[in-house]
């Protein structure tokens, strides 16, 4: 949760560092291309300052920000909440991500298009919990009140309904299990 200028600086530079790159040439090249880098670049930026104006309470902006990333989404097929994911996003494709307002979802996750993460459309409150640094595979869904642990890999394609609890593992398959 993005609460200080610092702690949205800071963010705002890891994002952009994932996106973009450190040389403004390459930000200068990817913005007159309209290069998909920069578009979810574009996007993971005002979704952070939606955050950060929501947190603070600053009504007027966090509604331009929110409005901003809102349109910015509907363009990539990206709908996702403010302060559900932590610092570190990567999305890798844009098109049909979604991930649901109440899910918690920890530092440096990578999305790689086609994802769904939310509920059964049962509650509010079986959402999935996801760990840090967890790759979620292109069209993997993660679905209920489960609990992934930190460094996990969700193969493409996989669908998750229950709890994977141990650390490192790769997990795949319709439901998913972990391989060796």
């Amino acid at each position: 949760m993005i609460v200080t200028k610092k702690e949205l600086i800071e963010c705002l530079k890891t994002e952009k560092n994932l996106y973009i790159g450190g040389n403004w040439k390459n930000l200068l090249r990817l913005s007159l291309l309209k290069d998909h880098d920069y578009l979810l670049w574009k996007y993971a930026k005002s979704l952070r300052y939606t955050e950060y104006h929501f947190n603070n309470k600053h009504r007027i902006r966090y509604y331009i920000w929110q409005r901003k990333k809102n349109i910015i989404g509907s363009k990539l097929g990206v709908t996702m909440w403010h302060n559900t994911v932590d610092a570190g996003l990567r999305i890798w494709h844009y098109g049909s991500i979604i991930v649901n307002g109440h899910t918690n979802i920890g530092k440096n996750c990578q999305l790689h298009g086609d994802n769904c993460i939310g509920n059964k459309g049962e509650s509010e409150k079986g959402v999935p919990t996801i760990g840090d640094n967890v790759d979620i595979g292109v069209g993997a869904k993660i679905i209920g009140g489960v609990y992934i642990a930190s460094n996990i890999r969700i193969g493409a394609n996989a669908v998750v309904t229950r709890s994977f609890y141990e650390e490192g593992i790769t997990i795949v398959g319709v439901p998913a299990k972990k391989v060796q």
